[in-house]
């Protein structure tokens, strides 16, 4: 029994090694530091009721889709290949212009030009036709003022802690930081919000498929409408401003900020990075 000791010490040992171990977490993260997270770049608010699980609710929550609906003779304008060739290769020349601008003058826009820019993102498909999104436009500086302090203020988080020395370091080419100047500066703020779901004219809760794809295509198109009338923006994703973002705008729970875009005329010392896009034949595939 006595010779058996020996061995039954080291097993104790490595057992309380072990236990302390996945006690205070990983033996090479620091104290303090927060714990890696599988997806730090999902935003909690847009995780928060994006699906929608008809079997989870009650059943009579939920609208019935319209059964009918009127179709109609298409109509559509055909052109010759030259001139195809002619619009498809000025579309792509005036996108191939598109920059991402921090750097935004305050001069103002005309009120006009937001509304067609807008008007044609809502043309964009969505799933049933649902057409989840809703597109808040913000001019009053006041209100700029307060989306700035929101925003800077978890972006200090998310840059110190939450996006991890990986992301930071990715982000030192385009020499950005938590401070968002242009969320002052740029005259029209336009943020977009994700409906996870609507509400029939009866109260229900409306189905709306596909929503954070259907919303991401009509940013698609808000972008190159920008680009169309002349104006400038950069893309935004205020990592964790979400919910902060959507009470100060006083927007239902049912909405969700996807994306935040600050538009206006580049400023007269605006720079960008010198990039490169992929050529034709790294991004296509023909079969």
């Amino acid at each position: 029994m006595l010779l058996l000791t020996p061995v039954l010490v080291a097993i104790v040992c490595i057992l309380m090694v072990w236990i302390f171990k996945n006690a205070d977490g990983s033996s090479d993260r620091k104290k303090g530091e927060p714990r890696a997270e599988a997806h730090p770049w999902v935003d909690k608010d847009l995780k928060d009721s994006t699906d929608v699980h008809q079997e989870e609710a009650e059943a009579d929550e939920w609208q019935e889709s319209e059964e009918e609906v009127e179709h109609i003779p298409f109509s559509h304008n055909r052109y010759t290949e030259k001139e195809m060739v002619k619009r498809s290769q000025d579309f792509y020349e005036l996108l191939n212009k598109r920059r991402s601008v921090r750097f935004i003058s305050n001069e103002q826009v005309p009120v006009e030009v937001i509304d067609n820019v807008i008007k044609a993102a809502g043309t964009a498909p969505s799933g049933a036709h649902t057409e989840p999104w809703t597109f808040v436009v913000v001019k009053d500086p006041d209100v700029k003022r307060k989306i700035r302090e929101i925003i800077e203020e978890e972006e200090e988080i998310n840059y110190l802690k939450r996006m991890g020395p990986r992301w930071v370091t990715d982000l030192k080419k385009f020499r950005t930081n938590w401070i968002k100047e242009y969320l002052d500066t740029a005259p029209v703020l336009i943020l977009i919000f994700k409906q996870v779901h609507g509400f029939a004219a009866n109260g229900k809760k409306k189905v709306h498929y596909y929503n954070e794809i259907s919303v991401s295509i009509a940013c698609g198109i808000l972008l190159a409408a920008l680009q169309n009338a002349g104006l400038v923006t950069v893309t935004t994703t205020p990592l964790n401003c979400g919910p902060r973002l959507r009470v100060l705008l006083n927007r239902p729970t049912n909405e969700k900020l996807l994306m935040l875009l600050p538009v206006g005329y580049p400023s007269e010392d605006a720079t960008v990075p010198n990039l490169a896009r992929k050529t034709l034949d790294q991004i296509m595939v023909t079969v």
